[in-house]
């Protein structure tokens, strides 16, 4: 599995971030504009906490692991793989979420003396910032999940450099 980049997360959410500017430009002009539900910044931050939660145990059962510390639990293969694939998915999916907020949001600020458009003004700006933790801990998780290189493969010639698997 490649992992994901974080160039990768800030192109999708610049681009995303563009078009829906675009979008709630052009639909202000039509006399009405999309709402940012006041639930987004509180479930993307849901999302950060979540993945937190389960970068922080599998941080600490694999440290245990490594230092063989007697009672460590065993990490799943199988389970490390599903937070990874949880953490990926999380990461590029806030990335549009936050360009989409963010667009929407800064449409807004031309609309602060409006006491709504104000409060979603704010609200964007809460998902905003509550997307870009999510796709830190997206990261931080896939991080927690590499694989250390293998340095005593029998099937790689002596002095030979790994190979990038």
């Amino acid at each position: 599995m490649k992992p994901i980049r974080l160039r990768l997360l800030l192109a999708v959410t610049g681009v995303t971030g563009v078009l829906a500017w675009g979008g709630a430009r052009l639909w202000d002009s039509l006399g009405t504009m999309p709402g940012v539900p006041a639930y987004a910044p509180i479930v993307l931050a849901a999302v950060a906490v979540v993945l937190l939660a389960v970068a922080i145990s599998l941080r600490a059962r694999l440290k245990a692991m490594r230092e063989r510390q007697p009672g460590a639990k065993r990490v799943d293969p199988l389970a490390a793989a599903r937070a990874l694939v949880l953490g990926q998915a999380s990461a590029l999916v806030a990335a549009v979420v936050t360009g989409l907020y963010g667009g929407i949001g800064v449409v807004l600020l031309g609309q602060l003396d409006v006491p709504a458009r104000r409060d979603q003004a704010i609200t964007a700006g809460l998902a905003v910032l509550a997307g870009a933790a999510v796709m830190a801990v997206g990261l931080w998780l896939q991080h927690i999940c590499k694989l250390p290189e293998d340095h005593d493969d029998p099937r790689r010639p002596r002095g030979a450099a790994p190979s990038a698997r």
